[in-house]
This record gives structure tokens, sequence and C-alpha cells, in this order.
């Protein structure tokens, strides 16, 4: 049998300024009405689909901060302000920023916002209604189109399609929170009911082995230029685990089994952390299962299958994606027809089934769970419900949870030593290496120096604010950012750290 094994990975970084409680990005909130619950729901007509879902802590208290009224964002903001009242600069920013979802995939089906879209392209001045208008199909285009159609009072707004008002505005933003409050509570039950499992990421999302120690890049590849401070703090790595066990073990009532590294990055160093944590399992790239076994040629009868990293009094199981089914999904499958695109993935697990025929074997797809469908029709719906169907009916394949599968199939391979590396080409370039990410390394390394010093080095907040500030995604980032929002929300947080410290922050973070 192919058991199959789905683990959608749903992350956003932590955008809250925490002296503040604002926030200038809206990722959380908008994918928060797009993504996280129609993906679970989805499975309410597909009860034989079972399916793993990874989350990150930091982007749940984020999601409870919006239902609990703890952060406003930037563009919730300028969403409530009455458009009559919007400055210049408020004017400039709402045309800059309000666009900000797929054109073709997304935009184009509202007749009025593809309209409103050439109106900005051609330069033409926008009337007081233009900018109402656009504040409401800013909100309403991201939220799932499930709920568009599901929730009657947002069928009665997108029936209007034009000349909004104001209380109209107040309809859309409410109809989010009450989207957002849906969230954890249906990961809860669909978990009761056995149809899915809920992973966990370290909290912050960091990249563990660089907070272990910098210059552990250099094993995943010697040519990683190093920051000329190392960052070597294993404890910092050990607090991103536990306290993600922790935050996990509050909302869903018990431990987590499974762990999605951040990025998939895992290294020798981190492992005693995790299985002392109580995690089982984790899961990673299969160029790392390669690069473990020292092997130069793909042998896929090692990827499907589970193995064991026995260490000391320790043990722990994992799982290796396959990249080219799981890439298949995440980057190329929106531009096919549905039926073409699920036609070519049963086509990949009809081939893998006959090379495994009479084998129990584990094939996992694991990959990001948010940001490909919106590059999909119908934001992915009409391509994921076929696809479910299919397998559903498919007498060959059956869908499993990870923990599920290494209940009844024990791993019996063991790997020696685990290669340091990610998902990204088995290393870690994407978060060091080029002069900018190595500076943020440098920076880091001198904050965290400071909080050592400090007057209080156990100051609640201080610890918290350098904690956001380990996580992954200021160093995929930096040197690559293309309109330097997340460089700004690096500076800020470790400007607002120096502060927390009572320090002034480095003249560095002023340029």
């Amino acid at each position: 049998m192919l058991y199959l094994a789905f683990i959608f990975h749903m992350h956003q970084p932590y955008y809250k300024n925490l002296l503040t409680r604002e926030s200038n990005l809206p990722w959380v909130r908008l994918h928060g009405v797009k993504d996280y619950l129609d993906m679970v729901q989805i499975l309410e007509k597909f009860p034989q689909i079972k399916q793993t879902f990874n989350v990150v802590p930091s982007l749940f208290e984020q999601i409870e901060d919006y239902n609990n009224n703890q952060v406003k964002d930037k563009f919730t903001l300028l969403t409530e302000k009455p458009a009559a009242r919007l400055d210049k600069q408020d004017r400039e920013f709402i045309l800059q920023n309000f666009f900000s979802i797929n054109r073709d995939k997304v935009i184009a089906t509202f007749p009025r916002y593809y309209e409103l879209y050439f109106k900005k392209q051609r330069g033409e001045e926008f009337s007081v209604q233009d900018y109402l208008d656009l504040q409401i199909y800013f909100n309403l285009a991201w939220i799932d189109p499930s709920f568009r159609s599901g929730m009657p009072e947002l069928r009665r707004i997108c029936a209007k399609e034009r000349f909004y008002c104001e209380e109209d505005k107040r309809i859309v933003l409410d109809s989010q929170i009450s989207i957002l409050k849906k969230i954890i509570p249906a990961y809860r039950l669909f978990k009761e009911r056995g149809q899915i499992e809920i992973s966990v990421t370290p909290y912050y999302h960091p990249i563990l082995p660089l907070l272990y120690n910098t210059n552990i890049a250099r094993e995943a590849n010697k040519k990683t230029i190093l920051p000329k401070k190392v960052f070597n703090y294993p404890p910092d790595a050990k607090e991103q685990i536990d306290s993600a066990v922790e935050f996990y073990r509050q909302r869903f009532g018990a431990p987590p089994e499974g762990m999605w590294p951040s990025e998939e990055a895992v290294s020798e160093h981190i492992l005693p952390f995790i299985a002392d944590s109580g995690i089982k399992w984790i899961v990673t790239d299969e160029a790392i299962l390669f690069k473990s076994l020292k092997l130069k040629k793909r042998k896929s009868g090692l990827l499907y299958q589970p193995h064991i990293l026995k260490r000391d009094e320790s043990e722990l199981h994992i799982v290796f994606r396959d990249r080219n089914l799981s890439d298949l999904i995440g980057f190329n499958y929106h531009n096919m027809k549905e039926a073409d695109a699920v036609n070519d993935f049963m086509g990949h697990l009809e081939n893998i089934h006959k090379a495994f025929k009479n084998e129990d074997i584990l094939v996992t797809i694991a990959m990001d769970g948010e940001n490909a469908w919106e590059f999909f029709r119908n934001d992915g719906h009409d391509f994921l419900e076929l696809f479910y169907q299919r397998i559903s009916e498919c007498g060959f394949v059956k869908t499993t949870t990870v923990s599920e599968y290494l209940k009844k199939n024990p791993p019996k391979n063991k790997i020696k030593r685990l290669a340091a590396g990610s998902w990204i080409y088995g290393e870690f370039g994407k978060w060091i290496g080029n002069p900018e990410k190595v500076k943020c390394w440098e920076w880091l390394a001198d904050a965290r120096a400071a909080l050592e010093k400090a007057e209080n080095p156990l100051d609640s907040l201080a610890l918290k604010q350098m904690r956001v500030l380990e996580g992954s995604d200021w160093f995929w980032w930096a040197g690559e950012d293309p309109d330097g929002s997340f460089d700004r929300l690096f500076r800020l947080h470790l400007s607002n750290f120096y502060k927390i410290i009572k320090k002034e922050p480095p003249g560095y973070l002023k340029s």
C-alpha cells in the first residue's frame, strides 16, 4: 500500500511591535481569513482524507491577538478611516498597497476591483467612492471564496459590487474577525476526530542549527561566509523548542508528537533538545537524507520509509519529504488546468506504487500551506476538491497522519549522523552568507551579548523580543527584500529590544 502523508506548514513572521501593540503589515489577518480555516474545513467533504497540519506558535499567538483586540495593523486602521477623511499620505499608501494580491487569479474575478486596478495603472485620479470601494475590495478579496459565498452578510456585499458605504467596511472587517476566531477551535475539533494531526515548529520560527552556533553553516557548505561574531546560544534553541511544546499543550490539551523544524533546518547538534522535549518525530527535506547517508544518487526506496535517530538514551523518528511531488503542488500546478494537474500527480503516485507494489511505503508531501493557493483559480478549491476526491477513490493510496503511520510501521533504518542543512539546496545559504545576512547575525550577536549584561537579563519582555529577533524571516529577506519592509521590521524589533533593556539603540539601526 502507498501511504500518503500531507504536511501543510502554516507560518507568518512576528509582525507586532511589542511596545505599541501595532503592526505595519497585515499578513497574519489576511492569510488567516484566506488559508488557515478553509484548509481544514474542506476535509469535512472528504472523511477518508487524513492530513497533518504544522503550526507555528507565534502565528497562532498573533491570531489570538486579533481575536482579543490586542493588535491593530496599519491596513486595518486605513480601512476603518472614512474615505472622505483620507489625507494625501493615506491615499498614496492605499493606492500603493491595496492591490497586493494576485492580479489574474483574484483581482480579475471582481469587475469593479479590476476596473480600479487599471484606473490606477493609467494614473487617473480616484474619487472618494473609488477609495471607499478599494478599501472594501482589498479586504474582501483576501477572504476565502468559501466564506464569501457561505456567509450571508458577505454574499450581500459581493452582490452589491460597487457604490459601497462606510457601514459595508465594518461588515467585512467584522467578518474577518469572525473567521479568525474559528481557526483554533476548528483545528482542535478535527484533531479530536482523528482526521488531522497537528505538529509544531519552534516558537518564533528560528533556524535552530544557527542559533546553536552560526559556524554550523559551514558543515552544510564549506564556502559559506560567516559573521565575524559567532552567534552561539544553544539554550536559546532549546527554549524555542520547549516554549513551542508548552504553547501547543495549552491549546490542544496534550503535547505534540511531531515537529517541523523551521525551514526543515536540522543538524546533529539540535537533536537532543528536540528529543528531550518529548517530540517523537521530525520532518525535513530529502536532500538531508542523501547527504546523511553520503549518497550521490537519489534512492526512492530509502526516501519512502521513515528512519530512526538513536542517540545515547534518546530516540527520534524522522521522515523526509518528496521534494518533487511537494514542489509540483506548491509551485507548478497553478499553471495547469485542475484536471490535468490532478491526473499528473496521480500518474506519479501510480508509478511509485508500481515500483513498490508489494511493500508498504510512506510518501511525504511537506509544503507551505498558505502561499500557493492565491496562484490557483478559486484559491485552490477546485484543484483540492478534485484532488481529494481522486485520492479517496484510489484503491492503492491511503492517506495517513505521520504519527499514525509510525505507530503501525516503526522505522528500522538508522541514521548514524544527521547532515546539517535545510530544504533549500540542503544548506543554509538563504539565511546566512551574503553581506546583509551576515551583518544581521552580527547585530543579533551584539544584542544577545547586551542582554546578558543588562540590569535585568531575565526581563520577560526583553527575552520575548530577543526570541522574536531570532526568527528566520529577517535573515531570509536580508539583502533580498524588494520593498524593504522586512528590513525595517527587523530594525524596529532590534531598536525596541535596546529600549526595553534601557540602552540607546545603535546608530546603524537608524540608517
